[in-house]
């Protein structure tokens, strides 16, 4: 048997630091599907 290295493109959370592969990678998902934060993909604000 031969083993083969599979490389997949995935999504990481910016709020939680969840990492996923996405079901369909053409689309972006709306929310994170661990904290379900719709601002999955923005960094956060610092506050001054």
């Amino acid at each position: 048997m031969a083993h083969v290295k599979i490389t997949l493109d995935g999504l990481k959370c910016e709020r939680c630091d969840h990492e996923w592969i996405p079901r369909h990678p053409e689309e972006n998902p709306r929310v994170c599907p661990k904290c379900k934060s719709p601002y999955w993909d923005r960094p956060r604000q610092k506050r001054e």
